[in-house]
């Protein structure tokens, strides 16, 4: 026999008033509204010597109104066919400049009115910012003086952003390549009142084409004929006095970078055949090499349309790919290529091997390394020096190489070998700075290069630099962080031979400031922002961090937060929010790592539960929920299970604690962190009811892989139907708020995940309320779209969990 404890929920009648229908608009209580209304803090852009600052301000959300501006969705796609940028676009209305230790910023000159500012870029020598402005008819290109503070327009409206950033400085820093929209561009088809010539025709072959869910992608001929006049771009020299001159002819050009000494520039443009399974950059495309006056000099690679590749999130193109300049030496080319053919089912010693091909570019490429996991980078340093990465999924490994770029018959040396997710073993990233080409590349001294890490150990986080002896690997710490009441986070160094290192600091109600710190001198900070705190309701809450273990000995953490004036003295057992969002593991030791620092600044951004602090609930935010899979078992053959044991660990570490009731608790999540809320309330009673934000639930509409998951729905149907809570929509009996965008674009979160649930939860019975945000993705921009989901979050909350009236029943039952 076993004994189970049932809790039957008491549905108020209030929760008819929930009622199915049209809203308009809500608003939370004025104690979150306040904190959403806080201005916001300005975003820091600060040159590599730390002298100049620019500050770019901008409104913390947009409005409906301009998320219902005219959106094309095409090839992956979101673009605004009117002014020709993506729909989606982050713009700034402001910029300051100050000199890095003035403390009060000057106001630019020049700047348009209605200002949308976004696409920022320094020019090579850093003494310009380049960036666009959007009009209501279009893009224009601007550039900001840093030392006179003052901008102006060097282009029409007329630059094309539809592939992303339309401009890339000269390397003397007195022009730009600019993408501008074609002359003999045709009018755009209207997709809604076009007469189709036939049907729509897919064909599979028999190769596997095993791609994850892509959203937004082109479905038919119109779609293909609006993404290609939206794409195709003339490029333009435009030098910083105006003058412009064609650089290249009409077509879709995508990605433009010059190499270090300023004579080539790589370019790749998209051509047909486009593609109704993967987006934009799997298209058909071309990659070349150009002089500076756009004269064609060699073609690296002509890829067709990349639709088909093996199984598996380690699988690649067998093509060519990752082209880049090398930034150690005035124009070479490096890429590389899969030699298991793409394809992690082949074994082989090495995955990947990158090669060079160096101006004038008419002879032979050679080989510089090979690696044994895949290819992920690598950090130039000399001719004879430079340090390689590489990553492998399945065990989540990765290594990091030392080799001699100019001799591959030396073999590289591994000097990292490490799980990426054992964040205590994280020995930092290396050092870099600007060299006479202006590019970044390793900073070496003598033999000795430098790392800077998060520092992350079980006693806290401690930030530090190390050096790094190349030829031994024998590391000594320069400096280490001390803090146990702010967070200290090394930005990057401005200059490793005076020990200059650009940093920011803060503490849970301190706003985080930018200083320099000396590593070599005991001096005091220089302070370089001194923003305010503009949530002083926050002030006096109670953070900490506490950690607890699962019942298999998995050790676990969460950032608890007490309720606003909570008396410890009285030890009232408050309602509690659940927030957490699932990760995946392949060891226990990893999975059981404390990276949360209570030291961090209280933020209470739009999708966290911390504004409930304000409304009389305990907070458990960021619990963790690992789920592990050691040796051949994968982590989701145990999904439901390690879930439930997560939970229950957070809620007796909090209730032993004696700050809640736990009848009175709710879970919540975004995402993962939302298919995670629907599982728990179908397979446990720990939780009095749920929110769930832009979730997936069936998960056999993902059949090729999800999240972490790379076995598909015919290799592993059990995992998926148990995973799956529109599997078990009959079992969730508490109440369950569902929130979606209707225009959501991530993959795999497709709107219909939550009707399709919600329906199956209506037909069946269960407790729920559905609330599609029209015009919102996957993450919610407008104002009035947070302001209602921050309502419709405090309604649910304070009827189903603080003013929940519930009684337990105790029932014996067959095991």
């Amino acid at each position: 026999m076993k004994k189970i404890i049932f809790y039957t929920l008491i549905i108020l009648t209030s929760f008819g008033s929930f009622a199915q229908g049209s809203l308009g608009y809500q608003e939370p209580p004025k104690e979150i509204k306040d904190l959403v209304d806080a201005p916001l803090a300005p975003s820091v852009r600060i040159d590599d010597k730390g002298e100049n600052v620019i500050l770019l301000y901008r409104n913390a959300y947009k409005t409906i109104a301009e998320l219902s501006e005219e959106e094309l969705r095409l090839g992956g796609l979101r673009i605004n066919p009117v002014t020709n940028i993506g729909s989606r676009t982050t713009f700034y209305n402001n910029i300051k400049v100050k000199k890095a230790f003035d403390k009060d910023a000057r106001q630019v000159t020049g700047l348009p009115e209605n200002p949308r500012f976004s696409y920022f870029a320094w020019s090579p020598d850093e003494s310009m910012m380049a960036f666009t402005h959007t009009t209501n008819t279009g893009v224009e290109v601007w550039v900001l003086d840093i030392n006179k503070g003052s901008a102006k327009k060097l282009t029409n409206a007329g630059a094309n952003a539809n592939l992303g950033r339309p401009m890339t400085w000269f390397a003397d820093s007195k022009a730009m390549l600019v993408k501008m929209l074609p002359n003999d561009r045709e009018p755009l088809i209207n997709t809604q009142t076009a007469v189709p010539t036939g049907p729509t025709v897919s064909v599979s072959s028999g190769e596997k084409a095993q791609n994850r869910t892509y959203q937004d992608l082109l479905k038919n001929p119109v779609d293909e004929k609006n993404f290609e006049q939206l794409a195709r771009s003339e490029i333009f020299k435009v030098d910083i006095d105006g003058t412009t001159s064609k650089w290249m002819e009409a077509g879709m050009h995508r990605g433009m970078s010059f190499s270090p000494d300023g004579k080539y520039v790589l370019l790749t443009t998209v051509k047909r055949p486009f593609s109704y399974l993967v987006p934009y950059y799997r298209f058909a495309s071309q990659t070349a090499i150009f002089d500076s006056n756009g004269k064609q000099v060699k073609v690296l690679l002509d890829r067709s349309v990349d639709e088909v590749r093996p199984k598996g999130f380690m699988s690649t193109t067998d093509q060519p790919r990752n082209f880049s300049w090398r930034s150690d030496k005035p124009a070479s080319i490096i890429w590389a290529l899969a030699l298991d053919k793409g394809d992690p089912a082949i074994e082989m010693e090495y995955r990947d091997e990158v090669f060079e091909l160096t101006a004038p570019f008419d002879g032979s490429e050679r080989s510089v390394v090979k690696t044994k996991n895949r290819f992920s980078g690598i950090t130039w340093g000399s001719d004879n020096m430079a340090i390689a990465y590489d990553y492998w999924f399945d065990n989540r490994n990765t290594k990091t190489y030392v080799f001699n770029p100019s001799d591959n018959k030396q073999e590289a040396r591994i000097i990292f070998d490490r799980n990426y997710q054992d964040a205590y073993s994280d020995p930092g990233n290396f050092v870099t700075s600007k060299n006479k080409l202006n590019r970044y590349v390793l900073s070496v001294d003598n033999g000795n290069a430098y790392l800077m890490g998060e520092g992350f150990t079980k006693e806290g986080q401690f930030p530090f630099v190390d050096q790094m002896n190349i030829a031994s690997g024998k590391t000594s710490r320069l400096y280490q962080s001390n803090y146990t009441d702010k967070v200290e986070d090394l930005v990057y160094a401005l200059n490793m031979g005076k020990g200059e290192i650009l940093i920011r600091l803060e503490s849970p109600t301190e706003y985080p400031n930018y200083y320099v710190r000396n590593i070599k001198k005991k001096v005091a900070l220089k302070p370089i922002t001194q923003f305010e705190n503009p949530f002083k309701a926050m002030q006096d809450v109670e953070k900490q961090v506490i950690t607890y273990k699962r019942d298999d000995g998995v050790e676990l953490t969460g950032t608890l937060y007490l309720p606003v004036g909570y008396d410890k003295k009285k030890m009232e057992k408050m309602p509690m929010i659940m927030w957490a969002y699932p990760v995946e593991y392949k060891d226990k030791a990893s999975a059981g790592q404390n990276t949360t620092n209570p030291n961090a600044f209280i933020y209470p951004w739009y999708g966290s539960p911390v504004f409930w602090v304000t409304r009389g609930y305990v907070v458990l935010d960021d619990a963790a929920f690992p789920i592990i899979g050691e040796g051949d078992e994968q982590p989701n053959d145990t999904f439901r299970k390690q879930l439930v044991a997560n939970a229950k660990a957070g809620i007796d570490a909090v209730d032993e604690m004696g700050y809640i009731d736990r009848n009175r608790v709710a879970v919540g999540g975004h995402s993962y962190g939302a298919f995670m809320v629907a599982n728990l309330l179908s397979h446990s009673n720990l939780f009095a009811a749920g929110i769930a934000r832009s979730g997936a639930y069936n998960r056999t509409l993902t059949p090729f892989g999800f999240q972490r998951e790379e076995r598909s729905y015919w290799e592993a149907p059990e995992v998926y139907n148990t995973m799956s809570p529109f599997m078990h929509a009959d079992k969730m009996k508490k109440p369950l708020l569902l929130v979606h965008g209707e225009a959501d674009n991530n993959s795999g979160t497709y709107p219909m995940q939550s009707e399709r649930y919600f329906n199956a939860l209506k037909g069946l019975g269960g407790p729920a309320r559905l609330v599609m945000l029209p015009k919102e993705s996957h993450g919610y921009r407008a104002k009035e779209s947070i302001l209602h989901v921050l309502w419709e979050q405090n309604q649910w909350l304070d009827e189903h969990v603080k003013n929940r009236d519930s009684m337990e029943t105790t029932v014996q039952m067959d095991k």
